[in-house]
């Protein structure tokens, strides 16, 4: 049982909040927008998503024990009639918001706020890792990064959590801003700006202008922000910050990194220095782009007191996140399961990793459509063709509506090269295809679910 409450106060401190039945309220320790989930002493909390309404779960939460129930004003007739206290508000999911801010004004925990185009989710599993070494950690579960994850992952933390490291995704302005206000994280971190959601974003200075809101906010509640300095842009926005730490391969870094070579397997052997010490780590994962996590993860943790045994240790716990670069060796074939969500960054450095994996082995890349692009997304697929060109891949196989440009101009090249309008299609050539002695990688956004390609080949290897 959490040893944080929300009382009767708190509740009426609400915006426009009614309390009915006030006079059965008893102060609960969790909230829940689930009713399965429902504990002792809990609050549910009737959200309306896309795909479900709450509120047609707030009798189920009653009988599931729930010490009181959320809803919006307008649903108050269907529900007058509970003998459990009744809060009403104009929004249920603005509410949990500031339920979580006022949650987080009563927890000691210190918050370490992550955001970035790519590698958010991977730095954030690294670094909670690192830090279980120590401390006690919560962190984002999932991908619950979003203005409901957020404060659902505040809500879950206690103070007998010496940190949490919370995840905050945006594809809107404004949704990081937001985040960052409920949560006043002590320190804040940004992977980097890359070309991610363009749709709304327009370009990468509207994505920089959305992502240093977590900085902006940190910054003027007196926190630390930790600046990648391999990032142009991030780079050019130190000089606005007080409180800072940088770090990169840039010599100019406080936690400057260096590559010294690579194990037969491929995994990079780096080298992290800081004043008088020198931190030697063979990375027990593979490619650039995880390279660059860790030296974020560890950059935070190495500030937060972790010590050099602490941290090798911890990273060798770590375990790649579902469907995020994991890599399944089967006899003489290596498949790489990319299939989270892809961007134009994220799929170059994972096709470049390829490039540099089982020496020998047939390159066989599968790509599905990089979503929400916007104007750009045509020439952004297309500058993937050199990329696969240096990377010397010798097959790519395409399905998507933006992917049969990147087909088109890969056409007179040395790389066999085959589009696919229908996943059916996809499926059958796949099911005939001989994988052995390959390295194969599987990429494309959430919604074009590559994932179902990957059992497939996995299927196939077995």
């Amino acid at each position: 049982m959490s040893s944080i409450r929300l009382n009767l106060k708190d509740f009426f401190n609400l915006p426009a909040a009614v309390i009915y039945n006030h006079d059965e309220f008893k102060s609960v320790t969790s909230v829940t927008i689930d009713s399965r989930n429902v504990r002792k002493n809990s609050v549910f909390v009737a959200i309306k998503g896309e795909n479900f309404d709450g509120h047609s779960f707030v009798k189920e939460a009653v009988k599931n024990g729930s010490t009181a129930v959320m809803i919006n004003k307008k649903s108050y007739n269907k529900f007058n009639r509970l003998n459990v206290p009744v809060i009403t508000v104009r929004d249920t999911t603005k509410a949990l918001g500031d339920l979580a801010n006022i949650w987080r004004n009563k927890i000691n925990t210190k918050i370490i706020g992550i955001t970035g185009s790519a590698g958010k989710t991977t730095t954030k599993e690294m670094l909670a890792q690192i830090l279980e070494e120590k401390y006690k950690v919560n962190k984002t579960k999932a991908n619950y990064n979003n203005h409901i994850g957020v404060p659902l992952t505040i809500l879950d933390t206690d103070s007998k959590n010496d940190y949490l490291v919370l995840e905050m995704g945006t594809n809107h302005f404004g949704e990081i801003e937001y985040a960052s206000k409920m949560a006043k994280p002590d320190y804040a971190l940004i992977t980097n700006i890359g070309y991610s959601h363009l749709q709304y974003f327009k370009n990468k200075e509207g994505v920089l202008k959305e992502k240093l809101s977590l900085f902006r906010v940190t910054d003027e509640n007196g926190g630390v922000v930790f600046i990648n300095n391999d990032d142009v842009l991030l780079k050019k926005s130190k000089k606005y910050f007080n409180n800072k730490i940088t770090y990169g391969f840039n010599k100019s870094s406080d936690y400057q990194a260096g590559i010294l070579g690579q194990t037969k397997e491929g995994r990079d052997i780096i080298e992290i220095k800081h004043l008088n010490h020198s931190y030697k780590v063979t990375l027990p994962f593979y490619g650039m782009h995880n390279t660059n996590n860790f030296l974020s993860a560890s950059t935070v943790a190495l500030s937060l007191g972790i010590t050099k045994l602490q941290l090798l240790k911890g990273i060798k716990k770590f375990k790649a996140v579902d469907k995020r670069f994991n890599i399944i060796k089967i006899n003489s074939t290596i498949l790489i399961d990319d299939t989270y969500n892809a961007n134009p960054d994220s799929t170059a450095f994972a096709i470049m990793t390829v490039g540099n994996l089982g020496k020998n082995k047939y390159k066989l890349v599968v790509l599905g459509d990089m979503l929400e692009l916007g104007i750009d997304s045509i020439k952004l697929h297309n500058n993937l063709a050199p990329i696969l060109k240096k990377a010397k891949v010798n097959e790519v196989l395409t399905i998507g509506s933006k992917t049969k440009y990147l087909n088109n101009a890969l056409k007179n090249s040395k790389i066999v090269n085959k589009h696919f309008s229908k996943r059916d299609a996809l499926q059958d050539y796949l099911y005939k295809k001989d994988f052995s002695n390959s390295v194969i990688l599987i990429k494309g956004s959430r919604g074009m679910k590559m994932e179902q390609f990957s059992k497939i080949i996995e299927e196939g290897i077995k």
